[in-house]
């Protein structure tokens, strides 16, 4: 076991101790708690009610606790078990204690459901080397230990499957280890991503992503009290990859440094790491260039020299540097940095010292000013006076103005922050640029959060308030993505699940720091408080107290503690805060002279620091602050924003980068605080597992389903697993998922089905994927079994081969042996040579080799001849064929011509077409003119109208100041405010009805943002579609590139061929007589090849076409681009609105459970819109596979012509030369054809591009319209992103409603049953707002008794007030007074009495809630164990019935093999009777070979005899004659024999081989024919009930839009009535603007009109557009300009709406405020003096309201008319709209008929073609059995095929009666492809046979042979005395002798042995 084994491993033997668990069965052991180890274990010996009593296992002690208190303990075989989830008793002290034992064994990584634990070891483990990299590169989470590269590596296979962008989230308190884990991360994906294979072939780009780390830690880090390697600032690496995995570039982003570290550092602190190492490392020459000293000469370095343990500044020193060099940042840049640094050491060595007569400040010793001047090469006199008395602007002049000594010590410090920060920033970006360089693009990529961890310091300030304020919001995404999200999904999936809370809720806590108003957070105040002069950090402090005094996580500091300002509760702990200086570090003020010296500088790099000058808030600003000035003040007000604001929208973007990643979590967590390692402390470990939400996290994992797979997917990956459950044919994928999960016999508690994914307990899927992997190993296995046992079967063959080989060797060399012994050979050998005779049959020999040679020629000549009619007569049935081909062409090119007359009369229509489009602009130009003026008038109008309003509040001023006089008037006033609180009431109600709309629109937003995602979605796999495409265009240019280079071989070919031929001419020359008929036939042939030539012209016409088209095609391509590329811009732009939407909303909500209940409710409304926007990329999706379908169509018609041009080639081109000058001539024709069709494709191309020109200059005439519009709505522009859903939902009704004509009648039962149902929802409607009516009836009753309560107090302190004139009066008043104490007693008895009461029901509720959570728990763990028991039973039912399937599978086989027995006993019953009828045969031959053996004998005596008398030679040359045409039919018989036999044989095999073509060929058409029926069906039907499940949805939310909107408006006229009887002052102003309102509508109905004869100008020129067929693209622009229009107008709406909302919530608030008042004027009647002032104030406000109120109402009426206007228009516009689409499907379904014709008529050349190869193909096959004579052979085929169709017949009809029986099918397949193999085998032997037959037919012509020569001998010996007519017998005899051997030497086999 290697060192990193035991850290990765460990040992886990103590779990499998049978002595430990019987230790754990036997004393019942349990956690109990403990104050010093968290939980101690014990063991149970008593139970007595409640409590128990337990005995220590470590001390032995006996105690006695509460059951509550008692946690169970888990079994010893869960020991340092490496996920938690695992555990089956889930509580506190079992997860501490598994961490607790891991970490002491060193196991520092742990899962816990689904994230991972990480405890800081404090020392180096062996853990991250290379080799442990690779043993977890691409494996599963569980197959491998826990690590953090396990979770880099899933979020990286996530990223890379599903296309999602993924983060990894570091997070835990300050010093848990997450710049570390960052680190490895960073380590891993470098190694894992890189396009390089070693660590030692690295590239540039994965080294320099290494080395940014230690650059950034150097300048970034620094150490503190809990850590000595701590991130002072938050970084976010974001490494992009490209679509294959490796990196292509990286980004980082840093957030919040924390820059005054640089200036001061606390108690045993350090700054940052680089000036240390720049200290220490430097040399001596670089020392010297940067001015360097001692640590103690630093006042900045506020400790002096603190080293780190284990760490050396030098080495780290030389470290950066090398880092610096790999990130090619050159030496003067290294060098300048260095620089800065040493100048802000030298800046806090500057001293200042007052003067004597006045507070200005000197400075006495200017060296460190020097230094400090010298190094960032700036004048020191100036740096000097700039510091001591800059230039402040003071009105409009500048100033000189002394400073004091702390004012000059400030800025100095703010300076040198100032420039540190400014360089890191530099430091970051040149990193980036860096990272960067790459120019590949990134499709997806890992983001790296490493953030400061939550930080709880002596003395907290503003950087930690920010840091604490991040880890809120980090906690609150970990647990909306882990809890929330979790249980939503399931919720959303239709799943039973009863919801969990989480219990740790941290909006508060955020709205306390980041809420903008009512009551606005901590940064709003401090923003706030930074725009008044004379605020300072005391005033803040107060203000805070004032405004959130009362909010639950905020608390005032203690008496004690005067150094805390306030306290936070975060999440972690409560936090104390002191706000010095805290308004200076929000505004950074910074001295501006010293800025422009700096900008000003010689260096180039400290002028590129303080480049921009422009967002620097200057030293005018803090003497404003201090000397209240307030001119200098407000000339720059707004051009600064706070530290506050910006990193607040920092945080934000962050934010919304992680909400769209895919967060895996690692949560680090500190052991102890002292930095040692194996040590842990409990208590610190469980607070931040309770913090952390681990627990929580089990529990759901563990409750839950973490692992969810799609139907789709999950059919597709284990289908295997279940081969016989789904039928066959479409099925939908929830109803396949069910059969699967009914096939599996899994249990009902581990799985759930939802609607779209099948949900499974932690582990199902784990085992189904080993399961999957055995079965797919035995399918692998069995296949290679069968490849094992084909090539031993081909071995075999061959070896049998050899052996016969080696037999006949064997023969051979033995009849050698026999002879060579034999005496008489020796003798006859050695006397042949000595004869006369033998030399004689020498010269015979000789000759006749000469005969022979000439022979062969002959043959050679004769074959040649064959050959060469063949071809001629292929050359006529391809000359018939090109022919065809010819006239389909010529049809072809005549309506190419017809086209090009239809497209040049087009060309006109669209030239006059265009001048009505100019003449359109210019009206177009003309309204735009007009709408200019009317602007212009309505600006006048509005600033007559504000006039009017200032007249109104000077009249109303002046009633304020009659105010004082209705002092008299208050109880009329309490009255009112009566009546004014139950307005208030009904004000509140209509406040939840705002904010049930504010909910959802915050569903709206979610939508938006689903959306988005779903588009990137769409356009990575566009993306990569086109990709594809490319690819595929490339490999075509290739192949067309290969074609080229095989035509120009061919033509070499041919050339050579020609060549041949001229030589075969010369000796054709001499048979000419005989071939005069032929040639006359071949002038024939050639003609008919200049027409095929012809036609191959045409050919590759046609090819050119094509191409054009695929041009066409990728400028199509071109253009959706450039769509999707608007698209998205636009996408951009509405994030951005959506955002600032975003903040808007999160001002105005509150968190209560209502509007948790309302989001639950719309939630599932945005899942039914997710469901449609689903079904609509679907669709999408559909279309593009259809577009794909016809583009390789296209490609594969092109490969067929192209395939058919190169046989044709092969056939022409074998006779070219002989017509090159014909064919010329042709080509010359063709080219001039081809050159009048290209010029007229350039003119339709340059028509085209004119016409897409004055659609350009349309389009932009149209955005030039719109721009007007868009700045006329300017004020108007913050609803748009939620009203364009509400927009496209109202497109989509106005299709449907097309759709609605031809699925009414479906639709009229199903509005029934709406009616229906939108009455029941009605009636709970009502039932809802009567519930809600009677709880704000008890809230009004609460109120009620708190008001009594809040009575009895007024009336205990004027109790109190009385007892004290009573402690005067003591001698009059004594009875009385004793008679009030003795009820004040009584009262206080009473109380102390309820208060006891309720004490002990709090106690029993705390009981009952332990025992309700352990009783929880105790359920958990028997359900745990319950389904661990079922899964055993289940697993042993499975085994079972898979030993049941084995057993019936091994009965199955023994009953194959019993069949395949008897079928082989059979067939060898069948070969017996073959080998028997063969053996007969051979019988015969034997017996004929005796014959002829004997003929030999008897024909070598008759020699003997002639030899002997010369007399009768004559006779014995006839006899000799005889016998030899007596061998040679024999011969022949036999021959006929052997080739019967062969034909027998190869037609059996033809009629199996088509048996089986016919089968597959049936088989694949029936599937087919089903799987379309099943899936036009499902398809048919699904779109029907989509169709009508979208409109009743639609109907639903029209319904509730128009409810809501009456309802809304109803309850607005109410309010407006009601305002009015307050504002009777303001009804005169309203009726003027009223007035003048009506005017303006009278000027607006006068502008309609203007509109509606242009709209009306517009029509004519669409109906005149409608007569153009060919404009498709301009018309489709035009609808997507009419649908802008229509979502503008439908804005406009929806703004106008949403401003009268906003209307009614000012009003709301103005009442609230007046009720607040009212009820302070009850309580506070003693302070009316102070009340009288605020009212004032209020009155004030409550005018201003009103005024805005007018403006607004004037507003919005202004607004309806716009909108009933452009309702008008959109109506007209979409009129036109549908027309456009009339002609888009008219003109689509012409494109469609024209494809089908071309199509068709290439079908039916190509058909011709193919059925004219059939036809040569028979012809062929004709020839071929007339040459061989098989007659026989053939009436006997016919007979088998008859046979074999009758048998095809009867397997058609079974196929067609039993569909269902298509395995019998596939078993009948198997058995004959048995058989085949057994005929194979069959002709194996027969060919065996048939070579010994040929060996004895050798045999037989040697003997032959030998008898020829013998003859020859005596032809030699007779040759003088025979006639001439004598030889000339003989020589044919000779001659038929050679053919004799020719066909012997024919048969290949035998020439082979």
């Amino acid at each position: 076991m290697t060192d990193a084994d035991k850290f990765l491993y460990g040992d886990r033997s103590g779990g499998s101790n049978p002595l430990a668990q019987a230790d754990w069965s036997t004393k019942k052991l349990v956690w109990v708690p403990s104050e010093k180890l968290g939980f101690e274990a014990g063991s149970v010996k008593e139970e007595q009610g409640d409590e128990c009593v337990v005995e220590l296992t470590d001390s032995g002690k006996k105690v006695k606790i509460n059951k509550d208190d008692i946690q169970k303990m888990n079994p010893p075989k869960f020991s340092k078990v490496e996920d938690m989830a695992e555990l089956t008793c889930l509580n506190e002290a079992s997860v501490l204690h598994n961490l607790k034992e891991r970490y002491y064994s060193g196991l520092i990584y742990t899962y816990s459901g689904l994230f991972c634990v990480v405890v800081n070891p404090y020392k180096n483990l062996p853990i991250y080397s290379e080799d442990i990299v690779n043993m977890y590169k691409g494996k599963k989470r569980h197959e491998m230990p826990p690590h953090i590269y396990a979770i880099t590596d899933t979020a990286y296979r996530s990223m890379m499957q599903d296309r999602e962008d993924q983060s990894i989230l570091c997070t835990g308190e300050s010093g848990a280890g997450k710049t570390e884990n960052t680190k490895k991360v960073i380590q891993y994906l470098a190694h894992v991503a890189s396009s390089f294979k070693s660590k030692k072939d690295q590239g540039e780009l994965e080294k320099q992503l290494l080395q940014a780390n230690p650059i950034l830690e150097a300048f970034g880090n620094a150490k503190t009290v809990k850590n000595d390697n701590s991130s002072r600032f938050g970084k976010f690496i974001r490494i992009n990859f490209d679509v294959n995995g490796y990196i292509v570039g990286a980004n980082i982003e840093t957030y919040l440094l924390e820059k005054s570290r640089a200036i001061r550092q606390a108690k045993d602190e350090r700054s940052f790491h680089i000036f240390y190492y720049m200290l220490t490392g430097a040399g001596d020459k670089l020392r010297s260039e940067l001015c360097l000293e001692d640590y103690s000469k630093y006042r900045f370095l506020s400790n002096g020299k603190v080293t780190i343990p284990g760490q050396q500044d030098t080495d780290m020193f030389t470290e950066t540097m090398d880092a610096f060099q790999i990130m090619s940042i050159p030496e003067d840049e290294r060098i300048g940095l260095l620089k800065v640094m040493s100048a802000v050491l030298q800046l806090g060595n500057m001293t200042f010292k007052k003067e004597r007569h006045s507070d200005q400040a000197s400075m006495p010793d200017d060296t460190a000013a020097q230094k400090a001047c010298h190094l960032l090469s700036i004048n020191v006199t100036d740096f000097i006076r700039a510091i001591l008395s800059p230039r402040i602007k003071v009105g409009r002049d500048y100033v000189q103005k002394a400073q004091t000594q702390e004012q000059a010590e400030f800025a100095v410090e703010a300076l040198a922050k100032a420039s540190y920060e400014r360089m890191f920033r530099w430091l970051v970006m040149r990193i980036n640029k860096a990272l960067d360089k790459t120019k590949r693009q990134g499709a997806s990529f890992i983001g790296i959060l490493d953030i400061a961890g939550f930080e709880i310091f002596e003395l907290n300030s503003f950087e930690q308030l920010c840091i604490n304020y991040t880890n809120e919001k980090l906690q609150q995404l970990f647990n909306h993505t882990m809890f929330i999200l979790e249980q939503e999904e399931y919720q959303r999936e239709g799943i039973e699940w009863s919801f969990i809370d989480f219990g740790l809720d941290l909006q508060p806590c955020i709205d306390l720091i980041e809420k903008p108003a009512g009551p606005p957070g901590i940064l709003a105040l401090l923003d706030e408080e930074c725009w008044f002069p004379k605020a300072t950090d005391k005033s803040f402090v107060e203000k805070v107290h004032q405004e959130q005094g009362t909010h639950p996580k905020y608390q005032r500091p203690k008496k004690l503690k005067d150094n805390a300002d306030f306290c936070i509760m975060h999440y972690a702990g409560k936090v104390d805060y002191k706000a010095d200086e805290w308004l200076m570090k929000n505004m950074d003020p910074l001295n501006e002279c010293v800025a422009t010296l700096f900008n000003q500088s010689t260096d180039k790099f400290t002028a590129d620091l303080w480049r921009d000058m422009d967002h620097i808030v200057g030293l005018d600003k803090v003497a404003g602050m201090a000397d209240s000035m307030h001119g200098a003040f407000k000339t720059r007000k707004g051009m600064f924003r706070t530290v506050g604001q910006l990193y607040k929208e920092q945080l934000g973007n962050l934010m919304t980068t992680l909400r769209n990643t895919n967060p895996n979590f690692v949560r680090c967590i500190i052991p102890n605080h002292e930095k040692k390692a194996g040590k842990l402390e409990p208590h610190l470990v469980l607070d931040q597992l309770r913090c952390n939400g681990v627990l929580e996290g089990i529990r759901i994992c563990r409750q839950g389903f973490p692992n969810r797979i799609v139907f789709q997917e999950f059919r597709q990956r284990y289908e295997i697993l279940t081969p016989n459950a789904i039928p066959k044919g479409f099925m939908d994928g929830k109803q396949a998922c069910v059969l699967m999960i009914k096939a599996l016999e899994l249990d009902s508690n581990l799985f759930r089905i939802g609607q779209s994914k099948v949900f499974f307990r932690a582990g199902v899927l784990a085992h189904l994927e080993e399961e999957r992997d055995i079965k797919i190993t035995d399918v692998i296995i069995s296949f290679q079994a069968w490849c094992r046992g084909y090539v031993a079967r081909k071995a075999f063959t061959k070896r049998q081969q050899q052996l016969t080989a080696m037999k006949v060797i064997q023969r051979n060399c033995v009849a050698y042996l026999k002879l060579k012994n034999w005496q008489w050979w020796r003798l006859f050998t050695k006397v042949k040579p000595l004869l006369q005779v033998t030399r004689q049959e020498e010269d015979m020999l000789a000759r006749e080799e000469e005969l022979v040679k000439v022979k062969e020629r002959q043959q050679l000549a004769e074959e040649q001849l064959k050959e060469f009619e063949s071809k001629q007569q292929q050359l006529n049935a391809e000359k018939l064929a090109l022919q065809e081909q010819l006239q389909a062409e010529t049809e072809l090119c005549a309506e190419a011509e017809e086209m090009r007359a239809r497209l040049a009369a087009k060309k006109q229509e669209l030239e006059e077409i265009l001048h009505d489009l100019e003449s359109r602009l210019e009206e177009e130009e003309e309204r735009v003119t007009q709408m200019h003026t009317e602007k212009k008038k309505m600006q006048q109008n509005i600033t007559d109208l504000e006039q009017q309003l200032d007249e109104e509040e000077a009249a109303r001023q002046k009633l304020q100041m009659e105010k004082v006089t209705t002092d008299a008037k208050l109880k009329k006033l309490e009255e009112d405010v009566m009546v004014l609180e139950d307005q208030n009431s009904k004000l509140n109600k209509e406040k939840k009805q705002f904010e049930e709309r504010i909910s959802e629109f915050t569903t709206n937003l979610a939508e938006e943002e689903e959306k988005s995602k779903s588009l990137q979605k769409l356009k990575n796999k566009h993306e990569a579609m086109i990709t594809d495409l490319e690819d595929r265009l490339r490999k075509e240019e290739k192949v067309r590139q290969e074609l080229e280079k095989n035509r120009r071989k061919l033509e070499g070919d041919s050339s050579e061929l020609n060549d041949q031929i001229a030589d075969l001419q010369a000796q054709i020359a001499e048979l000419r007589a005989q071939l005069a008929k032929k040639e006359e036939e071949l002038h024939t042939a050639l003609a008919r090849i200049e027409e095929e030539a012809a036609a191959k012209n045409a050919a590759q016409k046609t090819i050119r076409e094509l191409e054009a088209q695929i041009s066409e095609l990728q400028e199509d391509l071109e253009l959706e681009r450039q769509a999707r590329a608007k698209a998205e811009k636009n996408r951009r732009d509405l994030g951005e609105e959506l955002e600032a939407l975003k903040t808007e909303l999160e001002d105005t909500l509150d968190s209560t459970a209502a509007q948790q209940e309302l989001r639950s409710k719309r939630e599932t409304e945005v899942t039914q819109l997710k469901k449609t926007l689903e079904e609509e990329a679907k669709i999408h999706e559909q279309q593009m596979a259809d577009m794909r379908q016809k583009h390789n169509q296209a490609f594969d018609e092109l490969n067929e012509q192209l395939e058919q041009a190169k046989r044709n080639k092969v056939s022409v081109e074998k006779t070219k030369q002989a017509l090159e000058s014909e064919l010329n001539e042709l080509q010359i024709e063709m080219k001039t054809l081809t050159q009048g069709k290209g010029d007229s494709e350039h003119r339709r191309k340059k028509a085209e591009a004119q016409v897409q020109e004055l659609q350009v200059k349309y389009t932009e005439s149209e955005r030039h319209r719109q721009e007007v519009a868009d700045k006329i709505v300017k004020m108007q522009s913050e609803l748009d992103n939620v009203n364009s859903l509400l927009s496209k939902a109202e497109g989509k009704n106005i299709k449907f409603s097309k759709d609605l004509s031809s699925a009414e009648s479906h639709l009229q039962d199903a509005q029934v049953l709406l009616q229906e149902e939108t009455r029941q929802k009605l009636a709970l409607s009502t039932r809802l707002r009567q519930l809600e009516d009677e709880q704000q009836n008890m809230r009004e009753m609460l109120e009620e008794e708190e008001e009594n309560k809040k009575n009895v107090e007024k009336q205990l302190t004027t109790l109190q007030t009385q007892l004290a004139d009573i402690k005067k009066k003591l001698e009059q008043e004594a009875l009385s007074l004793e008679g009030a104490e003795e009820g004040r007693k009584r009262i206080q008895r009473e109380f102390d009495s309820v208060m006891q009461q309720l004490e002990e029901k709090t106690a029993a509720y705390d009981k009952l809630d332990k025992t309700k959570i352990r009783l929880q728990q105790e359920l958990d763990d028997l359900i745990r164990d319950q389904d661990n028991l079922r899964q055993t039973v289940s697993n042993l039912e499975k085994k079972q019935k898979k030993f049941d399937q084995m057993l019936a599978e091994e009965k199955t086989i023994s009953t194959k093999y019993a069949e395949e027995r008897d079928k082989a006993e059979a067939e060898a019953r069948e070969k017996e009777t073959r080998a028997l009828t063969l053996a007969r045969e051979l019988e015969t031959m034997s017996d004929l070979k005796n014959e002829l053996d004997r003929a030999n004998k008897l024909l070598k005596a008759e020699m003997e005899g002639l030899v002997s008398s010369k007399d009768d030679v004559g006779k014995s040359v006839h006899e000799l004659e005889r016998s030899k045409r007596a061998m040679e039919q024999q011969l022949e018989e036999m021959r006929v024999q052997l080739e019967e036999l062969e034909d027998e044989l190869q037609a059996t095999e033809d009629a199996k081989l088509r048996l089986e073509v016919n089968m597959q060929a049936m088989k694949a058409q029936f599937d087919r024919d089903l799987q379309a029926r099943d899936e036009q069906g499902e398809e048919k039907r699904k779109q029907l009930v989509k169709q009508v499940r979208e409109m009743e949805v639609e109907l639903e939310d029209e319904r509730r839009q128009r409810s809501q909107a009456l309802s809304s408006k109803k309850k607005l006229e109410m309010d407006l009535g009601e305002l009015a009887l307050q504002i009777d002052a303001a009804n005169k102003g309203r009726d003027e603007a009223l007035k003048q309102l009506k005017k303006i509508q009278s000027l607006m109905k006068e502008q309609m009109k203007e509109l509606d004869d242009l709209r009306l100008s517009r029509d004519e020129v669409i109906n005149g557009a409608k007569e153009t067929e060919k404009k498709l693209k301009a018309m489709e622009a035009d609808a997507l300009h009419i649908q802008e229009d229509l979502a503008t107008a439908e804005k406009l709406k929806r703004q106008a709406q949403s401003e009268r909302d906003e209307l009614q919530e000012q009003i709301s608030t103005n009442n609230t405020k007046n009720s607040l008042l009212a009820d302070e004027k009850r309580r506070l009647e003693a302070r009316i003096t102070q009340l009288e002032e605020e009212l004032e104030e209020e009155h004030l406000n409550t005018e201003m309201v009103n005024d805005r109120l007018k403006r607004m109402a004037l507003q919005t009426e202004q607004l309806t008319t716009e909108v009933a206007a452009e309702r008008s228009s959109s109506q007209r516009l979409e009129g036109a709209r549908s027309q456009l689409d009339r002609q888009n499907k008219e003109m689509k379904l012409k494109l469609q008929e024209l494809e089908g014709t071309i199509k068709s008529k290439y079908k039916s050349s190509i058909t011709t073609l193919e059925a004219k190869i059939a036809q040569l193909e028979e012809q062929l096959d004709l020839e071929s059995k007339e040459r061989q004579q098989a007659c026989r052979l053939n009436k006997r085929t016919e007979k088998k095929l008859k046979e074999v169709m009758i048998q095809v017949d009867d397997e058609r009809r079974n196929t067609e009666q039993f569909k269902d029986q298509v395995e019998k099918t596939n078993t009948r397949m198997r058995q004959l492809k048995r058989q085949l193999e057994e005929a194979e085998e069959e002709v194996t032997r027969a060919n065996a046979y048939r070579r010994k037959l040929q060996r004895e037919l050798d045999d037989a012509a040697e003997s032959a042979d030998s008898m020829n020569r013998e003859v020859s001998t005596l032809k030699s010996k007779l040759r003088r005395d025979m006639p001439f007519n004598l030889t000339r017998t003989m020589n044919r005899s000779g001659l038929d002798s050679d053919e004799d051997v020719d066909v012997k030497t024919e048969a290949p086999e035998p020439a082979a042995e």
